[in-house]
């Protein structure tokens, strides 16, 4: 972490491409939306998405996009550079340092994707190509746009792994992107983008993959690069905290349209419209909420997950040596109780996750579910104990059936575990559509005409669908909007107190943990550093390593915020001392 704050503030020397740096504000903004419009041609029918925009970001500025999922905001931002499906349709103006972007020939758009304008995509695996190492992707950029020799494009690629800090950026430069964890790719993604110092970067969710750590660094490297070379950044976001740390201004939308628009303070301390102020009280805010103990009967009773000694090994390959991705991991959970477990990005918590199901063999350590060891077990065995269980997978994108409707893919687990069919099944379909709040006529769309935020709530109703015992949650919440994550956890609340399911909920989102979690976890490079009560460790850390977790974390108030950063920037200095 510090050598990354290091890197921050030693930017300019990794930039070798721009020749002039602009540090004074330019008279015309770098892009300038008036009377945008964005339609979608659905079975006959034009159907807006993104109703009479008008809004202007400067060099130096950031703007941010805030609202709930499906209200318009990706769409708005690809609309504006010409990404959207071929059934889609856009009028009005969008100008781009003053050269008019709207209907023009793919060549006229080539010049300016990459080079003046980047884009930050929410989905870093459907996004990056999956044959091609993450090194070979970014060389791509440079050698497309700049006079560059191959050695000379290698070596810039790997200097901006290195300012996103991706561990190893000389090993990762050969590496696939199913080889990173969810948050290097993201930070692979980012550096991508950065390539070639655009004049306006394009940020849609650049930071729902990554941990609060990795996050902070993020949002101080987009902080300097709009500072340091006066780019614009129109930023889409639904976490508040990011918003609050790095806006100037902001734009609230609703169902395609825009409700509020003004400067950071007035909108977080001022708001007007009624719809801003649901979506800031649904913020959830750090220490404020009450301590959630566990009735006498569940701490007594036997638990339903319970790790002792656990070590995951990936073997050897080829020129890839071993991995012990997991190092003598023990902890339990009990009827009723939520574990939150939290640590940085490629720190073992989704591989514990997977093998508590069943997805990843133990090298050793037992697994125990209600009892039954699953170290070691055959898929016929697993497939009893799976009944058992759920599971909510981070990627929702990749985890669905893209050729299945989603009320085939929320049935599939009831109807294979002879649960339900027929009318029965359609009416446990509807039933789980609205308890993840999703219409029912949604059960004959395909996932990818629904948002991120929509398919990862498709992948909650699909996990709850047999009512487990256990339900291990893989950051459920990462794709969803602040109002509907509310909803979400009130939901996965009022479930567990009726069905008493352990749940282990893996998550990068403190403020999520501190609203469920009863005990919390802290992981660190595969080994468990600090396990207690949840007060305790939001309160009273006695890891270091936790404390700079605490510190790390956003929060939904600009004045505040930059009072935190500046406390995290002394926090991170004694550390490196």
């Amino acid at each position: 972490m510090a050598r990354l704050s290091q890197t921050v503030r030693e930017f300019h020397h990794f930039q070798p491409l721009r020749k002039v740096i602009k540090l004074m504000p330019s008279k015309e903004p770098i892009l300038k939306v008036e009377g945008f419009n964005v339609e979608f041609w659905v079975e006959g029918v034009w159907y807006p998405a993104a109703i009479d925009m008008n809004f202007e970001v400067a060099a130096g500025e950031v703007l941010a996009i805030v609202g709930e999922s499906g209200s318009g905001k990706s769409t708005t931002a690809m609309g504006l550079m010409g990404l959207l499906a071929p059934n889609a349709r856009t009028s009005g103006s969008v100008k781009v340092k003053n050269v008019e972007m709207l209907n023009q020939p793919l060549s006229l758009l080539r010049k300016f994707r990459g080079k003046e304008v980047a884009y930050i995509f929410q989905e870093p695996m459907t996004a990056l190509n999956p044959v091609y190492t993450v090194g070979f992707q970014i060389v791509e950029v440079l050698r497309n746009h700049f006079e560059m020799g191959p050695n000379q494009a290698k070596e810039r690629a790997i200097e901006l792994l290195t300012m996103v800090e991706i561990p190893d950026p000389a090993k990762s430069f050969d590496k696939y992107p199913h080889q990173l964890s969810g948050g290097q790719r993201q930070r692979a993604m980012i550096a991508q983008s950065l390539a070639c110092d655009p004049a306006l970067l394009i940020a849609d969710e650049p930071t729902t993959a990554l941990d609060v750590t990795v996050q902070a660094e993020i949002l101080d490297l987009m902080r300097n690069l709009k500072d340091k070379l006066n780019s614009a950044v129109l930023l889409i976001t639904h976490d508040m905290g990011v918003v609050a740390d790095l806006s100037d201004r902001i734009l609230v939308m609703k169902d395609g349209l825009t409700v509020e628009e003004n400067t950071s303070d007035i909108i977080f301390n001022r708001p007007q419209h009624p719809y801003t102020k649901s979506l800031l009280a649904a913020v959830p805010k750090l220490g404020s909420l009450k301590v959630r103990t566990l009735p006498a009967e569940a701490v007594k009773a036997q638990p339903v997950l319970e790790i002792k000694d656990l070590v995951i090994e990936y073997p050897k390959r080829g020129r890839i040596p071993a991995f012990r991705a997991v190092d003598g991991v023990s902890f339990s959970i009990q009827p009723g109780e939520i574990l939150g477990l939290v640590g940085e990005s490629g720190s073992g918590k989704t591989t514990v996750g997977r093998a508590a199901i069943g997805l990843l063999p133990v090298h050793s350590g037992s697994i125990e579910i209600l009892g039954n060891n699953i170290a070691g077990k055959k898929l016929r065995e697993l497939k009893v104990i799976r009944r058992d269980t759920g599971i909510v997978f981070q990627d929702p994108s990749s985890s669905l059936n893209p050729r299945l409707p989603i009320g085939e893919s929320i049935g599939e687990p009831l109807f294979l575990a002879g649960e339900a069919s027929g009318d029965e099944l359609n009416t446990r379909v509807e039933e789980l559509l609205d308890s993840v709040e999703l219409p029912r006529s949604y059960r004959n769309r395909y996932p990818h005409e629904l948002s991120g935020g929509q398919k990862q709530r498709v992948g909650i109703a699909r996990a709850l669908a047999l009512s487990p015992k256990l339900l291990i949650a893989d950051e459920p919440t990462s794709a969803l909007d602040v109002s509907v994550q509310a909803r979400f956890l009130d939901l996965l609340t009022e479930l567990q107190d009726r069905l008493k399911f352990a749940c282990l909920f893996i998550t990068h989102d403190i403020g999520v943990v501190d609203i469920l979690a009863h005990r919390i976890a802290v992981m660190q490079y595969g080994k468990l550093v600090e396990v207690g009560p949840r007060d305790q460790v939001l309160n009273q850390p006695q890891e270091m390593y936790t404390k700079s977790l605490l510190a790390a974390v956003p929060v939904p108030d600009p004045k505040e915020q930059k009072k935190r950063r500046e406390a995290r920037a002394k926090l991170l200095a004694t550390i490196g001392e």
